[in-house]
């Protein structure tokens, strides 16, 4: 048996309550750890902004690429 069978075992064997308090818990943890990982990308970005990797452009033309890039081929 692997582990996340061996969990969902364990989980199964837990009272109502306590099934739902697991699952808030993993919920929580999962929203921390992306909040983490959206922080982590948005101070890489600004520090590449800052050293001049990024052209500086309008809101119009971002709109126009991002709207370019919806009717592009995935590739």
């Amino acid at each position: 048996m692997n582990t996340l069978d061996q969990v969902l075992e364990t989980a199964s064997q837990l009272p109502r309550e306590q099934q739902e308090m697991l699952i808030n818990i993993l919920q929580n943890r999962l929203h921390e750890n992306r909040r983490i990982e959206i922080a982590i990308d948005a101070q890489q970005t600004l520090t590449e902004f800052r050293a001049g990797k990024f052209q500086h452009q309008s809101a119009e033309d971002i709109i126009i690429a991002l709207r370019e890039s919806l009717h592009e081929p995935e590739a």
